[in-house]
């Protein structure tokens, strides 16, 4: 299929991809739960090749698995899976702020702080989602004026699994905590200051991937208290 039909049709797919994101991220289509294609199609309304589509991507991203007759269900991520991409995304993110601290303008560097003060509102109004949104955009926002297309497709391949962690962390999460990790990044943006950037960067990684170590760790420990609870009170 060619022109226009094709046209709408990847549109669509994205915009489907998004929605099923956005539920996948928000606990709404939780770890091996099935998503049924004639379902989301009749949700939002299109037929269920773009719904098809969206599938795809979204197991390209490692986000949901597709097998034969069984179709599409939310993959339950692996541990060190998780935390291996915050390993390759802290590198990744460490040469696109070398590269966009090279080409920063006044302008690059207001959007940015803007972004930081959003992101303060959100986290004194304890909105987790609205502070995730922002969060996203501050460091797409560094990866853009690297200037490295291929930087920012790879990226974007991250991004989505990366920010898992919040789904994860559900309630635990502390909304100031997240947004404070940040200030030392925009900091060293004001200050034009690219080695420390790196460093604020390096540093946000760091701290984001111990916590989430350890709540998955805190998890894992109560799930194995309840189950040896669950076997002795049957036994």
């Amino acid at each position: 299929m060619s022109g226009p039909d094709a046209l709408t049709r990847s549109v669509l797919a994205d915009q489907v991809k998004e929605r099923l994101l956005e539920g996948i991220l928000d606990g709404s289509y939780p770890p091996d739960s099935r998503i049924v294609e004639t379902a989301v199609a009749k949700e939002f309304g299109t037929s269920q090749a773009p719904v098809r589509e969206a599938l795809r991507g979204l197991e390209a991203l490692g986000l949901i698995a597709i097998t034969p007759f069984r179709g599409a269900r939310v993959r339950r991520l692996d541990t060190e899976e998780l935390l291996e991409a915050y390993v390759v995304r802290s590198t990744i993110e460490v040469l696109g702020a070398r590269l966009a601290m090279a080409n920063l303008t006044e302008a690059d560097v207001s959007a940015l702080l803007a972004i930081g003060e959003d992101m303060h509102r959100a986290a004194d109004a304890g909105d987790g989602r609205a502070l995730a949104i922002m969060d996203a955009s501050l460091h797409e926002k560094i990866m853009q004026v690297s200037g490295n297309r291929t930087l920012l497709r790879v990226w974007r391949s991250l991004e989505p699994l990366s920010r898992t962690y919040i789904t994860l962390l559900g309630p635990h999460s502390d909304p100031r905590w997240t947004c404070s990790l940040h200030d030392p990044i925009l900091e060293a943006v004001g200050r034009r200051d690219a080695e420390a950037v790196v460093r604020a960067i390096e540093t946000h990684f760091d701290e984001v991937r111990e916590r989430l170590a350890g709540h998955l760790a805190e998890v894992a420990e109560q799930q194995v208290h309840g189950a040896e609870s669950q076997a002795t009170g049957t036994s």
